[in-house]
């Protein structure tokens, strides 16, 4: 959506409030790009100390994203303690909510991160949060309100973030709110899908892979590191836009920005090991694909294709049931689907659901928040549930 400029985009200091009655002498930083590129080393030992996994939020994703889409409106804010970094989010102003000319803040989101949630380091969330209130408060320019996208509603960043609301007696609304698949469970693999999914559907399963099986010879591969990388990547790529999203002009390869963010942010993962590669193929060819995050104690489901000719085989269920076996990782306890509320396959395998909303937060003086009040009536009343993104 269209920005213009704001000529509030300054550094604010944070009100060294501790949580845990400590004296903190921490900052409020707002940085560009460039800048925070200088502090790559800092930004993973924030990622590696978050109260709750993000991985659109860390460097090797979050930076790839900004130079993909040439965003120069985006700042982040970085809230410091003793030249470390303790907390960060993108953030913009946006001059449209939604299809209405209304401005504010917001945290930055594009169509390939499905997760808004800050990275804020463990017993920094109260600090962060108040910082972040108080920067806005005093950088209000044009906005009327601070939108945060995608946030887990169940999560220690949204627990925070609704404390220090309350202590303030500061409004705020969740304006939408859904959920989407979620694995998490203590069963096997086996158990697990055994569970899911009812004896019908899997002797069916079983039929379509022995009949798969006639077509050639079909192989499974889970794959670490950056060895292959390359050559996965551009198979993906490739099935992809092969099949619908391509034709609808939403495959990663449709767009050059899309496609450098995809090769980049895997190249990234893969570098850290955080990125797992699983492959179906019939007689080495690629018919199914599947690309997680590994985000210890998470893990994110961040892109799938299949080849739609064999869709009589259902490669991408098959293939999902192989994807059960990070069940068995000791260090993820749980992966979010990162799909769609509702989606007609994973949502029927994957049976816990991780809640994601909308939060809009009054901020700057009186005026403005009467405004935002009548704002938030009016969107509430109209949309009970919330309103749509």
């Amino acid at each position: 959506m269209a920005s213009k400029p704001d000529s509030s985009w300054e550094p604010a200091p944070a009100q060294p409030v501790g949580s845990r009655g400590r004296s903190l002498s921490g900052r409020l930083l707002c940085l560009d790009r460039q800048e925070l590129a200088n502090r790559i080393t800092d930004w993973d030992s924030l990622a590696a100390e978050a109260c709750e996994p993000n991985p659109f939020m860390e460097s090797w994703f979050l930076l790839p994203a900004l130079r993909a889409f040439s965003v120069k409106r985006v700042k982040i804010l970085c809230f410091e303690e003793n030249s470390r970094l303790r907390g960060l989010m993108p953030i913009h102003s946006r001059y449209r909510y939604y299809r209405r000319p209304i401005p504010h803040h917001s945290n930055w989101l594009h169509e390939n991160c499905f997760l808004g949630v800050p990275l804020v380091a463990k017993g920094y969330e109260v600090e962060f949060w108040q910082a972040v209130i108080a920067w806005a408060d005093t950088h209000c320019g044009a906005s009327l309100f601070f939108h945060l996208g995608m946030m887990t509603i169940d999560g220690p960043a949204y627990a925070a973030l609704s404390g220090v609301l309350a202590t303030e007696a500061r409004r705020a609304e969740l304006v939408m709110s859904e959920e989407r698949a979620l694995l998490e469970s203590n069963l096997s693999p086996d158990a697990y899908w055994e569970a899911s999914i009812s004896i019908k559907k899997r002797k069916e399963l079983r039929r379509q892979a022995a009949r798969l099986g006639e077509e050639g010879e079909l192989t499974f591969d889970r794959t670490n590191g950056v060895e292959d990388l390359a050559r996965w990547t551009e198979h993906f790529l490739a099935l992809e836009a092969a099949g619908w999203k391509g034709q609808s002009g939403s495959a990663l390869a449709v767009s050059s920005a899309t496609t450098a963010l995809f090769r980049e942010s895997l190249a990234g993962a893969a570098e850290r090991g955080k990125l797992e590669k699983l492959t179906l193929s019939l007689d080495d060819k690629p018919i199914a694909m599947l690309a997680n995050f590994l985000t210890p104690p998470g893990a994110f489901s961040f892109k799938t294709a299949f080849d739609e000719s064999y869709s009589r085989f259902s490669p991408g269920v098959l293939l999902q049931r192989e994807n059960l076996a990070i069940l068995e990782n000791q260090e993820i306890a749980w992966t979010d689907s990162c799909a769609a509320a509702d989606h007609p396959m994973i949502g029927h395998i994957w049976r816990e659901r991780r809640a994601v909303g909308h939060i809009s937060i009054a901020i700057g003086g009186k005026f403005r928040r009467a405004l935002f009040n009548r704002l938030v009536d009016a969107e509430t009343a109209r949309k009970p549930e919330g309103v749509p993104a």
